[in-house]
């Protein structure tokens, strides 16, 4: 077990090592030295972090004397530049990962923040191998043994005055849309409304979750005219899982269920696929929006945004996703040890 229960050490990936993530760990350094709420493992490799601190400005002493801050040092299969991705450090940005999630497992850190990867440079490294990688999050299912897992993504909107938290959990991950219709079967939808209603009572403390399921077709299927996946599945599920107490709403048309006046008082939003919820949440969120893994044994969340490969060493870096993402860590931690 973490030495810190009383106060949590969270690891944060640095991911790709020619992207934003390692800017993300040495602008972020300062925040993190003077937080007292939690400790911090950067898992990385150390020459590049020094590297892109020099790039910032950032006296890396700083960092590596912090006593809030340690490096977890993994080596690079190639010398790392900003900017340029290199295939052959697939492997190293899967290390990271996997010193991240086998540290939470055996209790050394109390969570773990994602700074962002690119998939094409594992799947170059992984594809003559031949395997392949979907993403963090079925990775993450994979790593854990976790047969089921969630993708929820939240922010806080502000609207006259009044700030609220916007959460959206998809039904399906990472799919082309001609795949969709068929993953969404009455069984996994079952599970991924049961575990979205578990995690918010268990994590976010939210006694009885109340939970808008959008449809899957246009307009909800217009009574099956669209589309019968509301008939035949979406609402039998929806009205199974009312029966043993869930608050469960819809299937509703997506293109209105985001207005205001219908998610007052709702916790959550179940979209159907990625494209569906996502660009309504980044839309009004971005910058601040952060990724939550739910279903998970451990606690997983990240920022909203990718790699970002053009501001890596000089470009100007907006932090809030990934300051937001290891907020949420701090807080689902401290309610965990509780």
């Amino acid at each position: 077990m973490s030495q810190y229960k009383s106060r949590p050490t969270i690891a944060i990936t640095c991911g790709e090592p020619a992207g934003i993530g390692p800017d993300l760990c040495v602008l972020l350094a300062a925040k993190l030295s003077a937080e007292r709420r939690a400790k911090f493992v950067f898992i990385g490799n150390v020459d590049v972090l020094e590297a892109r601190a020099l790039q910032r400005g950032i006296t890396w002493e700083t960092i590596s004397q912090s006593a809030n801050i340690a490096v977890h040092n993994v080596v690079t299969a190639m010398p790392v530049a900003s900017g340029k991705l290199d295939a052959r450090n697939g492997a190293h940005v899967l290390a990271i990962l996997d010193a991240a999630i086998s540290g939470c497992q055996l209790g050394h850190y109390a969570a773990m923040v994602t700074a962002p990867l690119n998939k094409a440079v594992i799947n170059d490294y992984l594809m003559p191998r031949g395997t392949h990688f979907s993403g963090h999050t079925e990775y993450l299912a994979a790593k854990t043994a976790t047969p089921h897992v969630v993708m929820m993504l939240a922010g806080d909107v502000t609207q006259d005055g009044n700030t609220t938290a916007l959460r959206i959990a998809l039904a399906t991950t990472h799919l082309p849309l001609k795949d969709v219709s068929a993953a969404i079967t009455a069984e996994s939808l079952t599970r991924t409304l049961m575990i979205l209603h578990d995690d918010l009572q268990q994590k976010f403390r939210i006694k009885n979750p109340k939970i808008i399921v959008a449809g899957l077709n246009p307009h909800a299927g217009e009574n099956g005219y669209l589309g019968r996946e509301e008939i035949d599945i979406i609402q039998p599920v929806v009205a199974a899982l009312k029966t043993q107490g869930m608050q469960l709403i819809g299937p509703l048309p997506a293109d209105t269920l985001f207005n205001p006046s219908v998610l007052k008082g709702v916790d959550a939003v179940l979209a159907m696929y990625h494209d569906q919820g996502l660009p309504v949440l980044k839309y009004a969120t971005f910058g601040r929006g952060i990724n939550i893994t739910l279903g998970l044994p451990i606690i997983r969340t990240s920022p909203d945004h990718g790699t970002a490969i053009d501001l890596a060493g000089s470009g100007a870096i907006d932090c809030g996703s990934m300051w937001a993402a290891i907020d949420c860590a701090i807080n689902l931690s401290t309610q965990n040890n509780e």
